[in-house]
């Protein structure tokens, strides 16, 4: 039974390739262990680990979890928290070597400063016009810049810097133009400029007479619409790793294996009997190269295993919200799916009463709501609140 444990709770990566990488969270029996998903054993085993958090990378442990929730999770993070972004943009003039589609783009991506949970979804047209935004759901920004020659420049100077006044347009060159009171709102709430997470993001470079003038309209949006509303660099997971010494190792052999891997993950310590061991000091930092499998004195000896319900998570942001708020927010969006499902599932208004219950006295249906139609109905409600184009 201790090797069907290990079976089910442990990945094993051999040298070629890996084993037992189907889960068992499903009904299934093995021996005499029934292996259904048990809610109260969930809780009881379920828990998360921060090991280490700043502003823009958290990383923390999940556990007790299989590899399907802890991927719903992820993508979630990167497709399902929204962010603000750039979305429409009217060009007015650039003269710049950079065609407009392509600027345009790159300006989309620019990550922003400001909290989606402070603006409205835009209630769009088919054909996006200005009218469409307002103070409660859009930023503008304005980028205007020129490239003129720098008269006082030095005269051996080969630096555009020196050169040329404007040779270089930056993220930090975007000025925010407040719509309506927005100037006076987000005062109150202690914000004094909203700007791009980073100014010095090169977006253009330009040379004497080349010039842009651009209007930009910022506005809320998931990743799944565009990349350009996603809000995290990367959003990563790995099992954690285990390193199992079948035999004690010593003497040169201690330092061969310690070798095999990666700085820190092996260190040699004193047996007590005046010779060097080999013991694992740190299995979490082992990228699992399976160098040790291409030493025939020791691969026999080693076993390299991942635990199979706890997953190590890496949260980058792109600097649009602090790394465990978008966390946060995640586990809220996966607790509003899970209740959209549960209310799919329940059962309709009136199911199981007695025969006749509801209908008038001529065999009619009354004037019971038809609840069908009001789910399609805030459904059409929600899809036109969260439709969107991405034109940058």
């Amino acid at each position: 039974m201790e090797e069907v444990e290990r079976q089910r709770t442990r990945v094993t990566v051999t040298k070629d390739g890996v084993q037992d990488t189907a889960s068992s969270d499903y009904p299934i029996n093995v021996g005499d262990d029934e292996n259904a998903f048990d809610l109260e054993k969930f809780k009881e085993g379920f828990k998360i680990d921060v090991i280490s958090m700043s502003d823009e990378v958290i990383e923390f442990d999940m556990i007790g979890i299989n590899a399907a929730l802890a991927n719903t999770f992820r993508r979630i993070l990167i497709a399902e928290v929204p962010t603000m972004a750039i979305e429409q943009c009217y060009i007015h003039c650039n003269t710049s070597i950079m065609h407009d589609e392509v600027f345009a783009h790159r300006l989309g991506l620019i990550p922003m400063n400001a909290d989606p949970q402070m603006f409205d979804w835009v209630h769009r047209s088919e054909e996006p016009v200005p009218e469409d935004f307002n103070e409660e759901n859009h930023l503008l920004f304005k980028l205007k810049a020129k490239c003129t020659k720098n008269r006082d420049a030095p005269a051996d100077s080969t630096d555009p810097k020196e050169l040329y006044h404007n040779s270089s347009v930056m993220s930090g060159d975007l000025k925010w133009v407040p719509v309506g009171n927005q100037k006076e709102a987000f005062a109150s709430d202690g914000i004094s400029d909203i700007r791009p997470v980073h100014d010095d993001i090169l977006l253009v470079k330009l040379r004497p007479g080349q010039e842009v003038d651009i209007e930009m309209h910022v506005v809320k949006g998931y990743g799944k619409q565009h990349a350009k509303w996603s809000p995290v660099g990367t959003a990563t997971y790995r099992l954690l790793p285990e390193i199992v010494l079948l035999k004690e190792f010593t003497g040169d052999l201690a330092r061969e294996l310690q070798s095999c891997f990666k700085k820190g993950v092996i260190e040699l310590v004193d047996n007590g009997a005046g010779e060097e061991k080999a013991v694992v000091a740190d299995a979490r930092g082992c990228t699992f190269s399976r160098e040790v499998h291409q030493h025939p004195d020791l691969t026999d000896f080693v076993r390299l295993q991942r635990v199979r319900d706890h997953f190590i998570f890496s949260v980058e942001s792109t600097g649009a919200l602090p790394a465990a708020e978008l966390v946060r927010r995640a586990i809220v969006t996966l607790n509003e799916k899970i209740g959209d499902v549960l209310d799919a599932f329940a059962p309709a208004d009136g199911e199981g009463a007695d025969e006749g219950e509801g209908a008038d006295a001529d065999g009619g249906e009354g004037d019971v709501e038809d609840p069908v139609d009001e789910d399609a109905d805030e459904a059409a409600e929600d899809a036109g609140a969260a439709g969107s184009a991405d034109d940058s």
